[in-house]
């Protein structure tokens, strides 16, 4: 499993696990609800920052969204 793959996973995991939407965590985190979409179909390539970002707005660590 590649790295997108593996952060698709994770976060989609981790937001339904919070129940919460696409569009909620896209507001938590700042973005737009179409590019949490595309992240969790790996059609997006993410930065280091954004993906930071979905960290601090499910509360885990870098690591949980990437391991």
């Amino acid at each position: 499993m590649d790295v997108r793959e593996r952060l698709a996973s994770n976060m989609k995991k981790l937001r339904k696990a919070r129940g919460w939407s696409q569009e909620v965590l896209a507001d938590e985190a700042g973005l737009d609800r179409t590019y949490i979409s595309g992240i969790e179909r790996r059609v997006k390539n993410p930065t280091v920052t954004v993906v930071e970002r979905i960290a601090k707005a499910l509360k885990c660590s870098l690591g949980a969204l990437l391991d």
